[in-house]
């Protein structure tokens, strides 16, 4: 597949709300093919697809050691498309946070310690899991690119926090 674009702040498609996805064919799989590319050659561990400018509610978390996040546990990339928020834990965790997004930028955010989500896969078929530490923040960071926040609205609005 190829390398995309990340936007970066400033870009407008990075404050929008994502639209849902309504057709589950061969050009979504491709854009998770390029999501993918782009999120391993730039040492993230999750990106959703407002990142590389497509407006649609779909991001992939891929949690691995690498350069950015050496100590991140390693987890089989997982493609959520129209993802939701069921539940999340009382409980809130603080961690420094990096966005692709935003390079050059850490961030300490509030996060809850788990979350139970809905999606889809790239077939259409829905899923509900719980994701747990580092996972849980990788799931709640991706779901707010998909609401058009980025981590710096987050730090700079403190009602947001989790």
């Amino acid at each position: 597949m190829a390398l995309q674009p990340i936007a970066t702040t400033g870009d407008e498609i990075l404050g929008q709300q994502a639209v849902a996805v309504t057709v589950f064919d061969r050009q979504l799989h491709n854009l998770a093919d390029d999501m993918m590319d782009t999120m391993l050659a730039a040492n993230g561990v999750g990106i959703a697809a407002p990142q590389i400018h497509y407006p649609l509610a779909m991001f992939i978390m891929a949690s691995r050691p690498n350069d950015r996040y050496p100590e991140a546990p390693l987890m089989e990339p997982l493609v959520l498309v129209n993802p939701e928020l069921i539940g999340a834990s009382v409980e809130l965790e603080s961690s420094e946070e990096g966005c692709l997004s935003v390079p050059g930028k850490r961030v300490n955010l509030f996060r809850h310690t788990w979350v139970d989500a809905r999606y889809q896969d790239l077939q259409g078929q829905w899923h509900r899991s719980k994701f747990e530490g580092f996972a849980a923040r990788i799931f709640q960071h991706e779901l707010d690119h998909l609401k058009g926040i980025t981590l710096l609205e987050r730090a700079n609005e403190p009602e947001l926090q989790a």
